[in-house]
């Protein structure tokens, strides 16, 4: 009774936490679009890392530099300028798209990881998991609809920031194999932040005082976000916390509506609601799969 109590708590704490964590991010997209009034995004995204990095320094402290070692860091080198090119790329789509708009689109990310993963890492994807994959592209169109609003090329950048998420989550799943989950993300922020510099540079002006505490904010939002869902992440299965991080779409509807006056179509919202789905279904048929090869019999 006793472990079964323990067992829902952990799952009420895991869920929580993705909840919090998709406040975190609805928050930080909403600064992006706010900031994007008076700077360029790519100088936005700068400052993303900047003040992401900052705030995990106490992190890179307690772990020491001797901690991070590694001999593939060609492969680092190469997740953090996919990374860095979706997240200029997204960052772009939020300044100028609906709020909710683009990050119903951002949900396409499982999508295109499964294709990357049946062409780059060989995997055996089965004729259930490609019918999830042809819907949820469906439900792209939906949200697309580029006859009616007019807005196709910004949708698509917003698109080509999902495909190339998805290459580097690829990657540090190839990483993730030999790798600790701490010297993967401390790396990501530490390549990110310099990277992301000289591209700001082009674009730059100074910040007004209300903006320089904005992008401060959203740093620590940003940070705050990802250490809950990973948190969230290892406390319960991914099949089951991560339909909640579909949060993040009421959320951005609500706040969009509040801050910035913007509506949502009904459209955009039967879209995302589609991919979603897709979506949802690829991570329980992935989990699935990864139960029965760990309840496989290893041959020695």
């Amino acid at each position: 009774m006793a472990a079964h109590q323990s067992v829902n708590a952990n799952l009420f704490k895991a869920i929580a936490l993705m909840l919090l964590a998709a406040l975190g991010f609805s928050f930080m997209n909403v600064l992006i679009r706010w900031t994007s009034d008076e700077l360029h995004p790519f100088q936005i995204a700068f400052f993303r890392n900047l003040f992401g990095l900052v705030f995990m320094l106490p992190w890179l402290i307690k772990f020491g530099y001797r901690s991070f070692k590694t001999d593939r860091l060609p492969l680092f080198i190469i997740r953090a300028l996919l990374g860095l090119f979706s997240m200029f790329c997204y960052f772009w789509g939020i300044s100028v798209l609906p709020l909710a708009k683009a990050v119903a689109l951002s949900f396409t990310v499982p999508l295109f990881v499964t294709i990357g993963a049946a062409i780059f890492l060989k995997e055996d994807v089965n004729w259930r998991r490609w019918v999830a994959v042809l819907v949820g592209f469906a439900g792209t169109l939906i949200i697309l609809r580029p006859t009616v609003d007019g807005d196709l090329f910004a949708s698509l950048v917003v698109i080509a920031s999902s495909v190339t998420m998805a290459a580097s989550v690829l990657i540090i799943k190839n990483l993730s194999r030999t790798e600790d989950a701490n010297v993967i993300v401390m790396y990501m922020v530490l390549l990110m932040t310099p990277l992301s510099l000289p591209v700001a540079m082009t674009v730059w002006q100074w910040p007004s005082m209300e903006t320089w505490l904005l992008v401060m904010l959203m740093g620590f939002l940003g940070s705050f976000a990802h250490l809950m869902f990973t948190h969230s992440l290892k406390m319960s299965d991914v099949s089951i916390v991560m339909p909640f991080d579909f949060a993040r779409l009421p959320f951005i509807i609500a706040l969009a509506w509040i801050v910035f006056d913007q509506s949502v179509d009904r459209w955009t919202v039967l879209g995302a609601g589609i991919v979603f789905a897709s979506g949802v279904y690829i991570a329980r048929r992935e989990a699935m799969l990864n139960k029965r090869r760990a309840m496989q019999p290893k041959v020695s």
